[in-house]
């Protein structure tokens, strides 16, 4: 019988370190008698959260009624911090490691888990990810720019090398999206409409970059199916044949480099789905849910299967296999 993994889920950590004296998007958590939590940023409340974001109890309750058998679990983005002084996001990223590779270790069997690291501080994101691995974390996720700072640049290089040479995975999340403003500032609407826009920017800069190629063992996935990626390919092959200084944005044709990738299920729509199988190939895809965001897909794995009408090992397989784990048969 296969194993049903989830690639896309997210957690919040019960406590956070003292704010006091520090950045003031330091975030806090406040618990409620319900069980319920309210996460604080800026002095802000910024989400309510069920206790399945820490509670390992809840969490196993959760997967049992999605489906799903073994979660890759990843913070939940907004925590990543990129816009923090380097030194407080390193303290955080710490504490959220430490606190996942616990809630991984509540249930080794059915958790794996992507860390964060303080990629404005490249060299010192490159050192911190020798302890994400130290850890028994599978690799890292990071946002579709580091505060503005497009995913290709250079200056993430040694970022991207240490990441490859610890045999680490990279999971890009959609983060305070470009052109927010023009949906007029509501964060719910941005984060439908512009999180995919902002996934695809991230994905054409990795590709001018040529990190697929730069970094060949380098793993990367894209969340939410690679948003509008795969839609702007046609486009980008289009540019880059045209040669010259128009051809040379990319080092080779984008869509090839693009089936370098891995891209998740989390598109709601099974056309879609399929549509992304066609363009990157359905090896390079794994299920994800978005769990345990009110946007998730529910069932992710009965959704993907029966969108795109393939055994499941072949996409407990594709998660293995960006994990860096290939060599677990996906039936045990």
């Amino acid at each position: 019988m296969p194993v049903n993994i989830d690639l896309h889920a997210h957690f919040v950590p019960q406590a956070f370190p003292d704010g006091r004296g520090r950045s003031a998007l330091w975030p806090a958590i406040e618990h409620r008698p319900d069980g319920r939590a309210a996460i604080v940023i800026g002095g802000r409340p910024f989400r309510v959260l069920d206790a399945c974001n820490w509670d390992s109890a809840a969490r196993l309750a959760d997967l049992a009624a999605e489906g799903v058998d073994r979660q890759v679990i990843s913070p939940m983005p907004e925590l990543l911090s990129h816009w923090f002084d380097a030194a407080e996001a390193d303290l955080l990223s710490r504490h959220m490691n430490e606190a996942l590779a616990a809630l991984v270790a509540t249930q080794p069997d059915r958790y794996l888990g992507l860390g964060m690291v303080p990629v404005q501080d490249p060299e010192l994101a490159a050192r911190r990810l020798e302890e994400v691995k130290t850890l028994g974390l599978r690799g890292v996720e990071i946002g579709s720019h580091i505060n503005g700072l497009p995913l290709g640049d250079a200056s993430l290089d040694p970022f991207y090398a240490a990441a490859q040479a610890l045999d680490l995975a990279i999971m890009v999340h959609p983060l305070h999206p470009v052109g927010r403003e023009r949906l007029g500032g509501n964060p719910a609407l941005a984060a439908a409409a512009a999180f995919p826009l902002d996934t695809a920017l991230a994905g054409a800069s990795l590709l001018a970059a040529g990190i697929p190629d730069k970094y060949p063992r380098l793993r990367i996935l894209l969340c939410h199916g690679g948003g509008a990626l795969p839609w702007i390919l046609p486009r980008l092959d289009q540019v880059w044949s045209l040669g010259g200084s128009l051809g040379a944005l990319f080092p080779r044709k984008p869509s090839e480099m693009a089936r370098k990738f891995y891209y998740d299920t989390v598109l709601y729509d099974a056309p879609s789905l399929r549509f992304l199988a066609q363009t990157v190939g359905i090896d390079r895809i794994a299920v994800g849910s978005d769990y345990p965001f009110v946007i998730q897909q529910g069932r992710p794995v009965d959704f993907a299967l029966g969108a795109l009408h393939c055994p499941g090992e072949q996409l407990a397989r594709n998660a293995l296999d960006f994990l860096g784990l290939g060599h677990q048969c996906p039936d045990q």
